[in-house]
């Protein structure tokens, strides 16, 4: 009988703890949602297998993740819209493209700095232009440059995404982000 009694007294103080730690967690996911986190990131972020990597912008604009060991390569106009998004952290809905159209020739002079091409004014518009694919175009190259380097859990991270009508953003924390 004092066997049977021992086990449930360990079993009871076990849950207690368990009670304890789970709201912690909950004050400590509500926290991480009071900073801008949703559910879905909470729960990525604890169960994914690799740490989140640092995202370096160098001086001469290249794109690295970690210790610049990893360059994400990328036609020039590709990385200008990316580096634009990069720019915007609360995201930019798709149709206020051409409010960005100037943003994104000044990013794209600082990659080219030759000047812009009719053909690079031409391209430009075109991606700015909600009424044309080309921006989705130019994600999906973005997408694709980040999901050869991790798996798609991770990579969601740092390619443009969001909801259809909504503003489009990178998910990654600005605080992972070096400019150099």
């Amino acid at each position: 009988m004092e066997k049977h009694t021992k086990k449930t007294e360990n079993e009871d103080l076990k849950r207690f703890h368990c009670s304890i730690l789970m709201e912690e967690v909950r004050e400590k996911v509500q926290i991480l949602k009071d900073y801008g986190m949703n559910e879905n990131e909470i729960v990525s972020h604890l169960l994914k297998k690799q740490p989140l990597k640092r995202l370096i912008v160098s001086r001469n604009y290249k794109i690295y993740l970690g210790d610049k060991q990893q360059e994400v390569r990328m036609e020039p106009l590709v990385k200008a819209v990316y580096l634009l998004f990069l720019r915007h952290p609360e995201g930019i809905i798709f149709k206020h493209l051409p409010d960005f159209r100037k943003e994104l020739m000044e990013i794209y002079k600082l990659l080219k700095p030759n000047g812009l091409t009719e053909q690079a004014r031409k391209s430009i518009e075109d991606v700015t232009n909600p009424c044309l694919n080309s921006i989705n175009e130019k994600c999906a190259r973005i997408r694709g440059a980040f999901i050869t380097n991790f798996d798609e859990e991770l990579a969601k991270f740092y390619y443009i995404d969001g909801q259809r009508g909504k503003a489009k953003a990178i998910k990654l924390n600005r605080d992972l982000v070096e400019w150099e």
